[in-house]
């Protein structure tokens, strides 16, 4: 893995370098993101391996609620960059001491993650049919 940068997302910038983004307002503070939004941070990285690991470290780290003890504000609660960099590093560094059992955790992560898009897509398919079931006789 490579030293971080992570900085504050300016939505006229362009990145060359394999990067993604970390949202920093409301709720789902440090979730990783794919897609710019407004109010988030950009984690620049060296090469696509190490935007993999980094992103589903974020992955995992927001899934465990890692940075919910960061947040701060009464209406709409936001994180700092400064305590991003600070949460992130700390997972940074434990993941890079113990390298092989972060990866079978990406693994397992990105399985379960595969498996909840499953999920949702099947409930998709269970409302639609549900509501073609009786289409038929408010069609009439």
């Amino acid at each position: 893995m490579q030293t971080l940068s992570i900085k504050t997302h300016r939505v006229e910038t362009i990145y060359t370098q394999p990067h993604f983004f970390i949202l920093n307002k409301g709720n789902n503070s440090g979730k990783p993101l794919l897609i710019s939004c407004p109010n988030c941070f950009v984690i620049l990285c060296n090469d696509e391996e190490d935007k993999e690991q980094l992103y589903w470290l974020v992955m995992g780290l927001w899934q465990s609620k890692a940075f919910y003890q960061y947040l701060k504000g009464s209406v709409i609660p936001f994180i700092s960059l400064s305590d991003v960099k600070q949460c992130v590093s700390k997972g940074f560094d434990i993941a890079s001491t113990s390298l092989p059992e972060f990866n079978k955790s990406v693994k397992s992560l990105h399985s379960l993650e595969q498996l909840e898009q499953q999920y949702k897509q099947n409930l998709i398919l269970i409302q639609e049919a549900k509501r073609v079931l009786f289409y038929r006789y408010i069609k009439k």
